[in-house]
């Protein structure tokens, strides 16, 4: 199998889309002010005002652990803590960046059911202890979709929210794949976050298409107070920025960013479907954006590797993870479940 190849371990694993590739190839000419002060950076940010129907403060990072990290230092004290899932990304994918950039806050993991959090979890985690030698919960984040490809709809991160309000805590919402969220549920970005209650968005581009940069979007614009110096002082702060906050003026303007998280579902649901009849083959977790989890057996997984075929299989035995990205190849999909198949029948 050739290195270059189509495969399913990581939607990071694609390349550019063609709208996002323009932008970055008309933000070249000429010269523009640097450190976000052009053109480029202001079209985006009024992109993401319009797309989300309201005012909001918009900041860009080069990838999603620096979102995530600095917008969740930007929600706490270094004694505070942040509630998650125990699949969170935060806590499993982003060797203690959150912890790093707020100077010490703690996340408390929270057990889920197909990977949500629920207004009872977290609860019974904020009312825990509240005794000054336990640290303060200050923060609920939300990964969208979750690390095992669910979903939540807007009536559960109401309901989320509506905890939050009770307990004084603010609400962030990690979107590394928002838009397969968007797409799967038929909703406008404003009912999935600030309608719903969401305060902090990081609206991730990358596995959609982009090279680098992720937007992170205020709703509740007190929250950003100085998030630039936040930024700054991390390294996060662009100096030629043009060509982080240009790609999201091409995949945003037409809705590039929607159609392609359109066709990662759709390619994440054939896949699914070639392959459910397939005796010894089940869906560990519901699909519902771009991503196939499912139970194969060892000897299975080790005969697909040998083929070529890469994927992640840290669910546990027998769990592998398929990605679909915004160029996934129908054919590729289809030569992929084949191969399941023969293997799985062997």
């Amino acid at each position: 199998m050739p290195d270059n190849a189509q495969q399913f371990a990581s939607d990071n694993y694609s390349g550019i889309c063609p709208e996002a590739w323009a932008a970055m190839a008309e933000a070249n000419q000429g010269h523009q002010r640097a450190y976000g002060d052009d053109e480029w950076t202001a079209r985006a940010a009024d992109h993401f005002r319009g797309l989300f129907e309201t005012d909001c403060e918009v900041f860009f990072a080069f990838n999603g652990t620096a979102a995530n990290s600095l917008a969740l230092a930007s929600l706490c004290q270094s004694y505070h803590s942040v509630i998650c899932s125990e699949t969170a990304h935060v806590e499993t994918d982003e060797c203690g960046a959150p912890e790093f950039f707020s100077n010490g806050s703690k996340l408390l993991l929270a057990k889920t059911e197909n990977g949500k959090l629920t207004p009872q979890a977290i609860r019974e985690i904020a009312l825990k202890r509240q005794d000054i030698h336990y640290p303060k919960p200050r923060v609920v984040t939300l990964t969208q979709a979750t690390e095992v490809g669910t979903l939540y709809r807007p009536e559960e991160v109401r309901a989320i929210s509506q905890v939050c309000k009770e307990l004084n805590l603010n609400l962030h919402m990690d979107g590394a794949r928002f838009s397969n969220a968007c797409a799967f549920l038929g909703c406008s970005p404003a009912e999935l976050t600030w309608k719903a209650g969401v305060d902090v968005l990081c609206f991730g581009g990358t596995k959609n298409g982009m090279a680098v940069g992720e937007a992170i979007i205020f709703f509740n614009k007190a929250l950003a107070e100085d998030f630039d110096y936040r930024c700054k002082q991390a390294g996060q702060l662009a100096s030629k920025m043009r060509y982080l906050s240009a790609p999201w003026v091409g995949i945003l303007q037409d809705d590039a960013w929607l159609k392609y998280a359109n066709h990662a579902n759709r390619c994440a649901q054939l896949l699914a479907t070639l392959v459910e009849d397939v005796p010894g083959v089940s869906l560990m977790f519901p699909v519902e954006a771009n991503g196939v989890f499912l139970q194969l057996s060892e000897p299975a997984i080790a005969a697909l590797t040998a083929r070529g075929w890469r994927f992640y299989t840290f669910i546990g035995a027998g769990g592998a993870r398929f990605m679909c990205s915004w160029d996934t190849d129908e054919a590729r999909v289809r030569q992929l479940a084949a191969d399941i198949r023969e293997v799985m029948s062997a």
